[in-house]
Order: C-alpha cells, then structure tokens, then sequence
C-alpha cells in the first residue's frame, strides 16, 4: 500500500488507541443528494480560533478551496494541496476523554507522545472544542445538519461518549469526515473507520466532476 495510507493508518493507531463503533449503513453520504436536510448557509459563516489561541480564524478564507474537516490527516493534504485541497482539524475530547491535554499541550503530544518521532501537522489545527451536544461549535452543527447521518449506532457509549442527549446525527467518534466544496457548501461524510484510500478515491472523483463541470460550462 502506499505510504500516505500506512502513516495514516498508523497515526490512528497510535494516537488514539480505541475500537470506534462498528460499521453499519450508510457509511458514507453524498450531501448534495439529501435534499431534506438543512443547508441554508455555508461554512463561511463561521470562525475559529487556532490552536495556540493567537487569532480568530474566518473560515472565509477557505473560500474557493475544497476543504476536509477532520482531527489528523497529514499525508492525504500533502498529496492534493496542490489541487486546491486543504484540511482544518478540530481536536475534541468527547470521545473516550482521549484528548485530555490543554491546547497548548495538543502539539506537543502530537510530536513527542503519539504519534511522536517529531510529527508535525502540515495542516491548520484549531482549539479544542466540543463536536456534539448543547456546547458544540457551530460549524459542527452547521455540517451535521446539511447531511444525514452515516453509521447506524453509537455501539456501547457507556464510559466512551461525553456529551448529552445523543443525537443519531452526532459525529460518532474520531475521525469522521465532513468535505465541503469550493462554495462552502459540505459535499461528502464518511464514517469514522471507512478507510483513508476509500476517502482519498471519493475525493479524487469529487475533483474529476468539477473538472468536468468546468469543462462543460466552458463548452457552453
């Protein structure tokens, strides 16, 4: 396999030593075909403050990229920055309190404990914050409610899951993915364990079809 997927893989592993729910339905989600779901606005409605708490970031400034919401994932964004791809991590500790650190701790740990040997992210990381219940940050709700939810159960969330009430739309563990095309608008989400090649060729289709679309508007 290729070495982005193998430092991918292995980074999950030793960071964040769990068995997140087993796969069920709907492991992944077209956005853009789930024409019931809430999708006034775009994720440039939103700000974030960056790890070390320096500045408010605008998510505006995203604007016109294809953007990845997830917590790690640094091979995937070196091999497609290039294309107009960029990934925003949000750190959470509401999954197994696997994330204990203040913020200014997150990096280090990330470059000296798990995974270690000096990992650095190549991507913005933000502050850590809640993904579900009443203190979520907003862009979560803004993304959880423009597409339905993938996987069909939290498997047993007793001493796992620290957030009230659960929501079957909620993010059901680390490293659920949200994509959200170049109009800010989420496009895919996957479940946590549906494998970073499976994402990275669903991204890579996503990129053929704007190519096409491009194409064809120039056509026309």
């Amino acid at each position: 396999q290729n070495s982005w997927y193998n430092v991918a893989s292995s980074l999950l592993i030793q960071r964040y030593k769990f068995i997140p729910p087993q796969i069920g339905r709907n492991v992944k989600i077209n956005c853009k075909l789930t024409l019931h779901m809430k999708k006034d606005g775009t994720i440039y409605n939103y700000n974030a403050k960056t790890l070390n708490g320096s500045r408010s970031v605008s998510l505006r400034e995203y604007m016109g990229k294809t953007v990845l919401f997830v917590n790690v994932l640094n091979a995937l964004h070196k091999e497609m920055k290039d294309y107009g791809f960029t990934i925003l991590g949000f750190p959470s500790n509401q999954f197994g309190k696997q994330e204990p650190g203040d913020n200014h701790e997150i990096l280090a740990s990330l470059k000296h404990v798990r995974p270690g040997n000096g990992f650095v992210p190549n991507f913005l990381l933000f502050q850590r914050g809640d993904v579900n219940g009443d203190t979520e940050q907003g862009v979560y709700t803004f993304l959880k409610n423009s597409c339905p939810p993938v996987g069909d159960s939290f498997g047993n969330p007793t001493n796992r899951l620290f957030w009230e009430p659960l929501k079957m739309n909620d993010i059901k563990w680390n490293f659920e993915k949200f994509l959200v095309g170049p109009d800010g608008k989420p496009v895919m989400r996957w479940f946590p364990r549906v494998t970073v090649s499976e994402v990275r060729m669903d991204i890579i289709k996503y990129f053929n079809q704007l190519l096409s679309q491009s194409t064809q508007q120039n056509i026309d």
